[in-house]
């Protein structure tokens, strides 16, 4: 049997090595859910938020092959630490499972040059506006594919006023690159970053993300940054964050088919 679970101190102790944002968030009760073997004796664990599933905990057939009721997506992102995990994940979903790298980026609450990063805030064509993401932003942004995830995990605008934050460039009003919180914990907020494929290699990312990190700052909340790329990469190294390691993830097409 597989126990939707809060984040009690069992829970928590599962999961104490992660530095992970969203297991956090998880685990705060603020967005996503918790999952486990048993209710009162957890052995295994898993923390599900947007696109990501996380593992810990003895692993555990049953709960890497379990899909909620509620998740009607067919695709997600699973990781764990060991490779007893990766190998139940690759039992489990044969072909379906396709193994990539991801970029773990240093969390360090001191390494930001607000000077250096208001200059690339600045560093953009006058054809571009930066504005932060209001009620007509966050009901644009649910619209449009390239950037939905700068808001799909709040429920309404309202949800993402008191607990996200985002920036966006502008050419003629309309939305073409920004940098906003796919998810959000207490103390912080986890980046997700894009522009429009026709605007890309024009500095607006890099503009974004600085203001969104100053914006943090101001406001005494940490900006988080995972990285799916090299490219993600050099633009948290361009904008003051650095490496930490290269980690072990597997894309589920058909997430609950197996």
């Amino acid at each position: 049997m597989i126990y939707e679970v809060k984040g009690s101190n069992e829970i928590k102790k599962i999961f104490a090595d992660w530095q992970e944002t969203m297991v956090w968030s998880c685990i705060q009760g603020v967005m996503g859910h918790l999952y486990a073997d048993s209710a009162q004796n957890p052995k295994s664990a898993m923390a599900i938020l947007g696109d990501f599933c996380f593992f810990a905990g003895e692993p555990n057939t049953e709960l890497v092959a379990y899909k909620p009721e509620w998740c009607r997506q067919d695709f997600i992102i699973m990781t764990a630490f060991s490779a007893e995990w990766f190998a139940l994940i690759e039992a489990a979903y044969g072909e379906k499972a396709k193994k990539v790298s991801r970029f773990s980026i240093k969390k360090e609450s001191d390494v930001f040059d607000k000077y250096k990063l208001y200059a690339l805030s600045e560093a953009v064509s006058d054809k571009f506006t930066l504005r932060m993401i209001d009620r007509e932003i966050f009901d644009f942004c649910k619209k449009h594919d390239w950037c939905r995830d700068f808001v799909s995990l709040y429920a309404d605008y309202d949800e993402y006023q008191s607990l996200g934050l985002g920036i966006v460039a502008l050419k003629n009003g309309e939305p073409v690159s920004g940098a906003s919180s796919y998810s959000s914990y207490r103390g912080g907020i986890e980046i997700e970053i894009d522009t429009k494929e026709e605007y890309r290699r024009q500095g607006l990312a890099t503009a974004c993300g600085a203001r969104l990190i100053l914006e943090c700052l101001k406001r005494g909340i940490y900006p988080s940054w995972d990285a799916q790329n090299r490219w993600s990469v050099a633009l948290a190294e361009k904008l003051g964050y650095h490496f930490s390691h290269e980690y072990i993830a597997y894309e589920i097409n058909g997430y609950g088919t197996i």
